[in-house]
Protein backbone atom coordinates (compact mmCIF):
# COMPACT_ATOMS: atom_id res chain seq x y z
CA UNK A 1 0.00 0.00 0.00
CA UNK A 2 1.24 3.47 -1.16
CA UNK A 3 -0.12 6.49 0.56
CA UNK A 4 1.00 10.48 0.96
CA UNK A 5 0.88 11.46 3.84
CA UNK A 6 0.29 15.79 4.55
CA UNK A 7 0.23 18.25 6.91
CA UNK A 8 2.57 21.23 7.95
CA UNK A 9 5.12 21.22 10.62
CA UNK A 10 4.39 20.22 13.61
CA UNK A 11 1.16 18.37 12.39
CA UNK A 12 2.52 14.64 13.89
CA UNK A 13 3.53 13.19 10.29
CA UNK A 14 6.56 11.96 11.23
CA UNK A 15 5.48 10.46 14.59
CA UNK A 16 2.47 8.63 12.54
CA UNK A 17 5.20 7.48 9.86
CA UNK A 18 7.08 6.18 12.42
CA UNK A 19 4.03 4.04 13.43
CA UNK A 20 3.07 2.88 10.25
CA UNK A 21 6.86 1.49 9.52
CA UNK A 22 6.49 -0.17 12.99
CA UNK A 23 3.08 -1.81 12.87
CA UNK A 24 2.87 -2.17 9.03
CA UNK A 25 6.44 -2.50 7.84
CA UNK A 26 5.92 0.42 5.42
CA UNK A 27 8.58 2.70 4.73
CA UNK A 28 8.59 6.69 4.92
CA UNK A 29 10.01 8.60 1.90
CA UNK A 30 10.94 11.63 3.34
CA UNK A 31 12.41 13.66 0.06
CA UNK A 32 14.98 16.04 2.14
CA UNK A 33 16.26 12.35 4.40
CA UNK A 34 16.34 10.86 0.63
CA UNK A 35 18.15 13.78 -1.08
CA UNK A 36 20.87 13.85 1.52
CA UNK A 37 20.95 10.00 1.82
CA UNK A 38 21.60 9.70 -2.06
CA UNK A 39 24.17 12.21 -1.85
CA UNK A 40 26.11 10.73 0.79
CA UNK A 41 25.77 7.35 -0.91
CA UNK A 42 27.23 8.92 -4.59
CA UNK A 43 24.68 7.40 -6.68
CA UNK A 44 24.11 8.79 -9.79
CA UNK A 45 21.98 10.74 -9.29
CA UNK A 46 23.07 11.79 -5.65
CA UNK A 47 26.08 13.16 -7.90
CA UNK A 48 23.94 14.99 -10.09
CA UNK A 49 21.86 15.70 -6.48
CA UNK A 50 25.53 17.34 -5.00
CA UNK A 51 27.11 19.33 -8.26
CA UNK A 52 23.54 21.23 -8.23
CA UNK A 53 23.28 22.16 -4.64
CA UNK A 54 27.43 22.53 -4.53
CA UNK A 55 27.03 25.44 -7.59
CA UNK A 56 24.01 27.09 -5.03
CA UNK A 57 20.90 26.07 -7.11
CA UNK A 58 17.70 24.42 -6.85
CA UNK A 59 17.60 20.47 -7.23
CA UNK A 60 14.71 20.03 -10.52
CA UNK A 61 11.71 17.61 -10.29
CA UNK A 62 13.93 15.64 -12.78
CA UNK A 63 16.41 14.80 -9.81
CA UNK A 64 13.74 14.20 -7.07
CA UNK A 65 11.89 12.18 -9.05
CA UNK A 66 15.35 9.66 -9.98
CA UNK A 67 15.80 9.76 -6.40
CA UNK A 68 12.55 8.38 -5.53
CA UNK A 69 12.65 5.76 -8.21
CA UNK A 70 16.00 4.79 -7.38
CA UNK A 71 14.41 4.30 -3.25
CA UNK A 72 11.25 2.35 -4.36
CA UNK A 73 13.83 0.06 -6.76
CA UNK A 74 15.40 -0.72 -3.04
CA UNK A 75 12.13 -1.63 -1.33
CA UNK A 76 11.51 -5.46 -0.32
CA UNK A 77 8.48 -6.86 -2.44
CA UNK A 78 5.42 -5.84 -0.97
CA UNK A 79 6.58 -2.86 0.90
CA UNK A 80 4.42 0.36 0.99
CA UNK A 81 5.84 3.37 0.89
CA UNK A 82 4.38 7.07 2.71
CA UNK A 83 5.35 9.54 0.97
CA UNK A 84 6.49 12.80 3.35
CA UNK A 85 7.04 16.09 1.21
CA UNK A 86 6.48 14.97 -1.87
CA UNK A 87 4.63 15.83 -4.06
CA UNK A 88 4.10 19.76 -3.20
CA UNK A 89 3.17 20.78 -7.14
CA UNK A 90 1.01 19.90 -10.23
CA UNK A 91 3.87 18.64 -12.12
CA UNK A 92 5.12 16.76 -9.22
CA UNK A 93 1.71 14.58 -8.87
CA UNK A 94 2.32 14.09 -12.63
CA UNK A 95 5.62 12.54 -11.70
CA UNK A 96 4.96 10.35 -8.86
CA UNK A 97 2.05 9.01 -11.13
CA UNK A 98 5.00 7.93 -14.13
CA UNK A 99 7.49 6.63 -11.43
CA UNK A 100 4.48 4.58 -9.78
CA UNK A 101 3.01 3.24 -12.45
CA UNK A 102 6.48 2.17 -14.00
CA UNK A 103 7.25 -0.34 -11.07
CA UNK A 104 3.67 -1.68 -11.35
CA UNK A 105 2.51 0.71 -8.21
CA UNK A 106 -0.34 3.01 -7.61
CA UNK A 107 -1.47 5.37 -4.16
CA UNK A 108 -3.58 4.20 -2.52
CA UNK A 109 -4.70 7.20 -0.21
CA UNK A 110 -3.75 10.60 0.43
CA UNK A 111 -4.12 11.29 4.49
CA UNK A 112 -4.41 15.00 5.10
CA UNK A 113 -3.83 15.98 8.91
CA UNK A 114 -6.18 18.46 9.62
CA UNK A 115 -4.90 21.40 12.31
CA UNK A 116 -5.87 24.23 13.86
CA UNK A 117 -3.13 26.79 13.08
CA UNK A 118 -3.34 28.48 16.54
CA UNK A 119 -2.96 25.43 18.48
CA UNK A 120 -0.63 24.12 16.91
CA UNK A 121 1.69 27.24 16.94
CA UNK A 122 1.01 26.59 20.72
CA UNK A 123 2.00 22.88 20.39
CA UNK A 124 5.18 23.67 18.50
CA UNK A 125 6.33 26.87 20.52
CA UNK A 126 6.01 25.30 23.60
CA UNK A 127 8.14 21.96 22.64
CA UNK A 128 11.89 21.42 23.73
CA UNK A 129 13.99 18.34 24.06
CA UNK A 130 16.73 16.60 26.30
CA UNK A 131 20.14 17.62 24.48
CA UNK A 132 21.46 14.56 25.32
CA UNK A 133 19.25 11.52 24.26
CA UNK A 134 16.41 13.70 22.23
CA UNK A 135 13.32 12.83 24.46
CA UNK A 136 10.41 15.21 23.89
CA UNK A 137 8.98 17.74 26.01
CA UNK A 138 6.39 20.56 25.97
CA UNK A 139 6.12 23.90 28.52
CA UNK A 140 2.22 23.46 28.86
CA UNK A 141 1.29 19.62 27.92
CA UNK A 142 4.26 17.15 28.82
CA UNK A 143 6.79 18.24 31.62
CA UNK A 144 9.09 16.07 33.03
CA UNK A 145 8.03 14.36 36.01
CA UNK A 146 10.98 15.61 37.91
CA UNK A 147 11.15 19.33 37.07
CA UNK A 148 14.62 20.21 35.04
CA UNK A 149 15.27 16.56 34.66
CA UNK A 150 15.33 14.32 31.83
CA UNK A 151 12.60 11.16 32.36
CA UNK A 152 14.49 8.81 30.02
CA UNK A 153 18.14 9.72 30.69
CA UNK A 154 18.56 12.09 33.84
CA UNK A 155 20.29 14.75 31.90
CA UNK A 156 19.86 18.14 33.28
CA UNK A 157 20.64 19.77 29.73
CA UNK A 158 17.78 20.90 27.20
CA UNK A 159 17.35 22.30 23.86
CA UNK A 160 15.01 24.10 21.62
CA UNK A 161 14.73 24.25 18.01
CA UNK A 162 15.59 28.55 16.93
CA UNK A 163 12.62 28.46 14.73
CA UNK A 164 10.13 27.35 16.59
CA UNK A 165 8.49 30.49 17.09
CA UNK A 166 5.55 31.83 16.14
CA UNK A 167 6.22 33.69 12.99
CA UNK A 168 8.27 31.00 11.87
CA UNK A 169 5.43 28.45 12.52
CA UNK A 170 2.62 30.52 10.98
CA UNK A 171 5.01 31.08 8.06
CA UNK A 172 5.38 27.60 7.22
CA UNK A 173 1.78 26.99 7.52
CA UNK A 174 1.03 29.78 4.67
CA UNK A 175 3.76 27.82 2.67
CA UNK A 176 2.33 24.41 3.32
CA UNK A 177 -1.54 26.05 2.35
CA UNK A 178 0.20 27.56 -0.99
CA UNK A 179 2.27 24.13 -2.03
CA UNK A 180 -0.84 21.79 -0.87
CA UNK A 181 -3.76 23.65 -2.58
CA UNK A 182 -3.03 23.17 -5.92
CA UNK A 183 -2.98 19.38 -5.59
CA UNK A 184 -5.37 18.13 -3.52
CA UNK A 185 -7.98 18.87 -6.01
CA UNK A 186 -6.24 16.34 -8.27
CA UNK A 187 -6.42 13.71 -5.66
CA UNK A 188 -10.13 14.57 -4.75
CA UNK A 189 -11.21 14.17 -8.09
CA UNK A 190 -9.70 10.61 -7.93
CA UNK A 191 -11.93 10.25 -4.58
CA UNK A 192 -8.08 9.25 -2.84
CA UNK A 193 -8.57 11.90 -0.16
CA UNK A 194 -9.59 11.55 3.48
CA UNK A 195 -9.32 13.58 6.27
CA UNK A 196 -7.68 12.94 9.92
CA UNK A 197 -8.00 15.23 12.76
CA UNK A 198 -4.29 15.93 13.86
CA UNK A 199 -5.60 17.57 16.66
CA UNK A 200 -6.53 14.74 18.31
CA UNK A 201 -4.24 12.55 20.60
CA UNK A 202 -1.60 10.68 19.02
CA UNK A 203 -3.47 7.13 19.55
CA UNK A 204 -6.96 8.59 18.64
CA UNK A 205 -4.57 9.81 15.41
CA UNK A 206 -3.25 6.36 14.64
CA UNK A 207 -6.37 4.66 15.37
CA UNK A 208 -8.11 6.50 12.25
CA UNK A 209 -5.35 6.79 10.14
CA UNK A 210 -5.43 2.63 10.54
CA UNK A 211 -9.06 2.62 10.11
CA UNK A 212 -8.36 4.62 6.49
CA UNK A 213 -6.37 1.71 5.58
CA UNK A 214 -7.96 -1.16 6.79
CA UNK A 215 -10.61 0.13 4.31
CA UNK A 216 -8.67 -1.80 1.30
CA UNK A 217 -7.99 -4.84 4.30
Amino acid sequence: MDIILLGPPGAGKGTQASRLEQERGMVQLSTGDMLRAAVKEGSPVGLQAKAVMDAGELVSDAIVSGIIGERLDKLAPGTGAIFDGYPRTVAQTESLDEILAERGRSLDYVIELKVDEEALVDRIVGRFTCAKCGAGYHDKYNLPKVEGTCDVCGSQEFKRRPDDNAETVRTRMAEYRAKTAPILPIYEARGLVRRVDGMGEIDAVTQEIKAILDEKG
